[in-house]
């Protein structure tokens, strides 16, 4: 682990004693890192972000045009065409969301009202509430690793676990946590603030008088909220039109997968069984900025357009366009050294591996820094 070690081997039963990512204050500085990386990879491309747009729709529309043979096909092959479907399908758009959250990150273009429209149709067509989302998950970038201030997959301590903990930590009861989580994370989140940090009322999305949201935020959230009610009522004449079948088939069971790898990729993101968090007394914004690890998603690095494998460098320069990522990355590691985290474990093994070793954060028992917490899991 660390600069691109592995934390545990494959078929290891237990993981492999690691070191932990450095908690003490970076030799180094932002500026200096921004200074290592090539002066054009900030730089954003109206053409480029574009291709990836059309690229993207393209295989889209490919994909539900073959559907559309599927009837000629015999029962024992269909069988097998829509599980492939869905899953080409929502691996796809799980890219345009990729795609649609750079947006919010004014990464697509120079231009902010084209990276708003642009990311606004895109994540309303994938039921996003995109500048709800978009203000929320930028105060996640701006207290990434605060025990206090983080906005998504906030840890608890062990004093503040459910009572009922304990049942789930086996084999059986993470199956059921985990398929909870990839089903029902996202929209949870969206609706009730389900892992969020703790406001002082109720918290949802697509409330513009709720706590997440100032009052000169409020018309983004109604226009949000207007793009959901519309992708909901096409959706709507599209089940009058087709029927319920072929809209779960053709777009509710893609968008699952969808959901799903979101939730899956931001957790592993940000759960490790080496990364700290911080509570006020040690919070800062860079050592919170890389309290975060790259992930290889396999093929599916280029397919999510390498969210998952340069979420470091993401985390340091929000605004720099995806397709210079990997190389900021590869300029940044020399620097970064043991601040920099990668794990090449199979993401469907790291997420069993983190779901039974995370369980909970607490400061090292009799350690000097009260204000650094660590993944545990003995309860």
């Amino acid at each position: 682990m660390g600069a691109g070690g592995r934390m545990s081997e494959p078929n290891s039963p237990s993981p492999i004693p690691v070191q932990r990512v450095p908690h003490t204050k970076p030799p180094f500085t932002l500026g200096e890192l921004k200074k290592a990386i090539p002066p054009h990879c900030f730089h954003r491309s109206v053409l480029h972000s574009f291709s990836y747009v059309v690229y993207d729709l393209s295989l889209v529309f490919l994909f539900y045009y073959i559907t559309t043979y599927f009837s000629l096909l015999p029962s024992s092959l269909t069988v097998l065409a829509w599980p492939l479907y869905w899953t080409l399908q929502g691996c796809t758009l799980t890219g345009v969301w990729v795609i649609a959250h750079e947006c919010g990150h004014h990464a697509f273009s120079d231009y902010q009202w084209l990276d708003d429209a642009v990311g606004f149709v895109l994540h309303s067509s994938l039921l996003v509430p995109y500048f709800s989302w978009k203000i929320s998950h930028r105060r996640h970038h701006s207290n990434t690793g605060s025990l206090d201030r983080d906005e998504v997959f906030v840890p608890k301590p062990k004093s503040q676990l459910s009572c009922f903990s304990k049942y789930l930590n086996n084999p059986l009861g993470r199956v059921l946590t985990l398929a909870v989580t990839l089903t029902l994370g996202w929209p949870l989140y969206l609706a009730f603030n389900v892992s969020g940090r703790p406001y002082d009322r109720f918290a949802c999305h697509y409330n513009p008088y709720g706590p997440i949201y100032s009052a000169r935020e409020r018309l983004q959230i109604y226009i949000s909220d207007a793009g959901i009610f519309t992708a909901s009522f096409v959706l709507y004449r599209l089940v009058l039109a087709k029927g319920m079948a072929w809209v779960v088939c053709v777009y509710g069971i893609p968008l699952l997968i969808v959901n799903a790898f979101l939730v899956l990729i931001t957790y592993l993101q940000h759960t490790h069984p080496t990364l700290p968090h911080y509570d006020s007394s040690e919070w800062d914004w860079l050592r919170g900025a890389l309290a975060t690890v790259d992930r290889d998603y396999g093929v599916l690095n280029k397919v999510f357009h390498n969210i998952t494998d340069t979420h470091v460098a993401h985390h340091l320069f929000s605004t720099m366009p995806h397709y210079h990522a990997m190389e900021a990355t590869r300029a940044i590691k020399p620097i970064l050294g043991e601040y920099y985290q990668f794990d090449d474990t199979p993401f469907y093994k790291a997420m069993w591996r983190e779901a039974r070793e995370c369980l909970y954060v607490e400061p090292d028992e009799g350690g000097s820094e009260k204000g650094v917490f660590w993944y545990k899991n003995k309860l």
